[in-house]
């Protein structure tokens, strides 16, 4: 019952930014190329679905996506656990991950378009950038949060340190390392679509820039739309796994 009352709410509130929306376009405040009406908008998404442009941008963009937040996730992994097992190298290098955080992936893409060329390299390079931190901070975080006290007893067991690791740290640092994916994932969207914006010639940020110059306000929307939407998706997948593997976890404890 409870699932079904916020569908339903969630429902409503759609509805009412959709009718928002309508009376604002039908209220003739607004030229149709500043805020393009409703069936404007269906029809352009109905041209780029039948001309099958639409589906080479989304899997344009998503490949560039899964390339880059999947070595970002090794990358973060590798250097969470060069901290965990051998902490006195921190110092090392732990400066230059606190100043590349600071440093917005963006800013970085003139540099990169001069080493690397406007070919995929420098896309991947940013969302690399962009989705590494919050998935390295998170992970770092569970796998140094995991209790005194399990500590203890794993060592009274005669764990050694790689079994302490396997049985004890690694899945008490599970959630939090579904939350660094699951936000790592929101800022590679985020960061794509602003390196295809300004290098690229294919994918969602291409597609918005390119009808942006063509003042084709209705296929912006449509872009902006789909990637909302692809990004809601990917964060809701998240959530399940997050939640069965929360559960698993319990029930494991509890065993």
């Amino acid at each position: 019952m409870h699932k079904q009352t916020r569908k339903l709410k969630t429902l409503i509130g759609i509805l009412i930014c959709i009718g928002l929306y309508w009376l604002n376009t039908m209220s003739g405040r607004y030229s149709i190329y500043v805020l393009p009406t409703l069936n404007m908008i269906w029809e352009s998404f109905v041209n780029l679905v039948q001309s099958g442009q639409l589906y080479r941008h989304v899997i344009a963009s998503l490949q560039r996506i899964l390339i880059g937040y999947g070595i970002s996730f090794i990358l973060a992994m590798g250097i969470s656990l060069l901290g965990y097992f051998l902490p006195r190298l921190k110092p090392y290098y732990a400066w230059l991950l606190e100043f590349m955080r600071n440093v917005p992936p963006l800013s970085l893409i003139p540099l990169l378009i001069l080493w690397f060329g406007i070919g995929e390299t420098s896309k991947i390079i940013i969302i690399i950038l962009a989705s590494f931190f919050p998935m390295f901070l998170n992970i770092s975080k569970g796998l140094e949060a995991c209790g005194t006290q399990r500590l203890e007893l794993a060592y009274a067991f005669g764990l050694n340190k790689k079994e302490t690791f396997q049985k004890i740290v690694l899945p008490s640092a599970l959630g939090d390392i579904l939350v660094g994916m699951r936000i790592g994932m929101g800022y590679s969207y985020r960061a794509i679509i602003g390196a295809e914006m300004i290098a690229a010639s294919s994918g969602l940020g291409y597609m918005i820039n390119f009808a942006r110059s063509l003042s084709r306000t209705d296929t912006v929307i449509v872009g902006i739309l789909i990637i909302g939407i692809l990004g809601y998706l990917s964060d809701r997948l998240f959530q399940y796994v997050i939640r069965k593997v929360i559960k698993n976890s319990k029930m494991y404890e509890a065993d």
